[in-house]
């Protein structure tokens, strides 16, 4: 089935290169790239353009969405796969780094394993200078925001067909048919919503074939806890109760 992952850009310049290699030393190798230029003002679409040319990867793309979000441009992605065949969806970002066997373990979950949706492991990357303290912390964090997430209300829905899941948005695959059914990613500015958590909530009144996958692993940027600090990058990501002036931490 044919393979294909999304990948937003918004001036990531001084920082794709890292995710470019990672994509690059996939052990699957049967996949295709869509990478969705937000608007940048910054060379990141040439950087992306330059790389995949040295290295032959004709089925590596750049394609414009001026809409400023990730939920605009994620969707602007999976869409273009779509149309282009892909009946198998995952999505990251530009500064994250997905494992080596990322791809193959997002097509044997929505294959061998028969999901429609799948949420990975996020885990902080290890080259951004946190302390390992604050990465354990960021990571335990998390865990505690998924279980409150399955007991809070706005979570819990009479049609839903499963409980509440995390599926960040920059580790997440899903099957074409279910992206389309459930309506996408919002287009909305990341300010105004998190796109990952409607998608999930919209899937999970369509179908209960969804899981977390310990083994589905991304190495996410902790670029806005350096920035913000621990506690307010939580508040943020808690229906967005630190507003920051800079959401877009370059």
């Amino acid at each position: 089935m044919s393979f294909a992952v999304a990948v937003p850009v918004f001036n990531e310049a001084k920082w794709i290169g890292p995710t470019l290699l990672a994509l690059a030393a996939q052990t699957d190798k049967d996949f295709d790239v869509v990478f969705v230029d937000n608007n940048s003002s910054d060379n990141s679409r040439e950087i992306i353009e330059t790389f995949a040319v040295s290295h032959g990867f004709d089925r590596w793309r750049v394609i414009d969405e001026p809409t400023k979000g990730t939920g605009a441009a994620a969707d602007t992605g999976m869409r273009a796969a779509i149309a282009a065949g892909a009946t198998l969806l995952a999505r990251t970002d530009a500064d994250c780094l997905p494992r080596e066997d990322w791809v193959a373990k997002c097509r044997a979950a929505l294959t061998t394993d028969g999901l429609r949706l799948v949420g990975g492991e996020l885990v902080p990357r290890r080259d951004e200078g946190l302390p390992v303290r604050t990465r354990a912390l960021l990571r335990s964090a998390v865990y505690l925001a998924e279980a409150f997430g399955r007991v809070r209300k706005a979570n819990q829905r009479p049609g839903d067909k499963g409980p509440y899941m995390m599926a960040a948005g920059c580790n997440m695959a899903i099957t074409a048919e279910l992206y389309e059914l459930c309506g996408g990613f919002p287009r909305t500015r990341i300010e105004d919503l998190h796109e990952d958590r409607a998608l999930v909530n919209a899937v999970r009144l369509i179908t209960g074939q969804y899981a977390r996958r310990r083994d589905v692993v991304v190495y996410g940027s902790s670029r806005r806890v350096s920035a913000w600090g621990l506690k307010n990058t939580l508040l943020w990501y808690k229906d967005h109760e630190y507003k920051p002036e800079h959401v877009d931490i370059r």
